[in-house]
């Protein structure tokens, strides 16, 4: 059974920076992502990144501002958030899936397992 700590999350003024990171334990072969909720929205896909970090998808919003990485050593992934706005608010959870390909995965469904998530908070 796969576990999942996310942690980093914070308050942070427009503009600045954050990382989450995602501590994952009990299931090292894993394809892992990062979707985020606002309050009264619906889960939305962030970022994902396959069990050996050489293939990456990023939602259009994300790109060119947030990265993802892994390191496999601790099986940790992390989420490098910049240039932050008040409309990246949200709940981010971190999420894995046992994988025998290279593939990322960009829909919650096809997860299996999910952290307790981390919020974010950008002031304006």
């Amino acid at each position: 059974q796969t576990q999942l700590v996310e942690s980093g999350g914070g308050l942070v003024e427009t503009g600045g920076s954050l990382r989450l990171s995602c501590a994952a334990s009990g299931r090292p072969r894993s394809a892992m992502g990062w979707f985020r909720q606002a309050p009264g929205k619906e889960r939305e896909f962030v970022a994902a990144i396959s069990w050996n970090g050489v293939n990456t998808d990023y939602a259009d919003f994300a790109k060119g501002r947030f990265t993802i990485s892994k390191d496999s050593a601790k099986n940790t992934v992390y989420l490098q958030m910049n240039s932050l706005k008040p409309e990246d608010t949200a709940v981010y959870y971190c999420a894995a899936r046992r994988v025998y390909s290279g593939r990322v995965y960009s829909q919650a469904r096809e997860y299996e397992a999910w952290g307790q998530g981390t919020q974010v908070t950008v002031s304006s």
